[in-house]
């Protein structure tokens, strides 16, 4: 059960990092697309959504087998102002 749990935890954390350039090539397809819409536009915006999946998908997989998904979120989020505090 706990390697279960393990696995899943790991999962969700693959798909956060394969998110954070999802979501930003997103944003700029939609920069693209957006102010004047077109078929030629729609096309560079998918090519770009598609290109930040692949990025995503690469990079999350190189940390997953470096270090672990996991401890890679882990330390991303650390503050240290909050150790000076305690």
């Amino acid at each position: 059960m706990q390697k279960l749990f393990h696995t899943v935890m790991e999962g969700i954390a693959w798909l956060l990092i394969v998110a954070s350039p999802l979501l930003i090539s997103a944003f700029v397809a939609a920069l693209i697309y957006l102010p004047e819409p077109s078929s030629v536009r729609l096309v560079i915006a998918c090519i770009i959504i598609f290109l930040g999946l692949i990025i995503g998908i690469v990079w999350a997989t190189k940390i997953s087998k470096k270090r672990g998904a996991q401890k890679f979120l882990a330390h991303t989020m650390h503050t240290t102002e909050s150790d000076k505090n305690a």
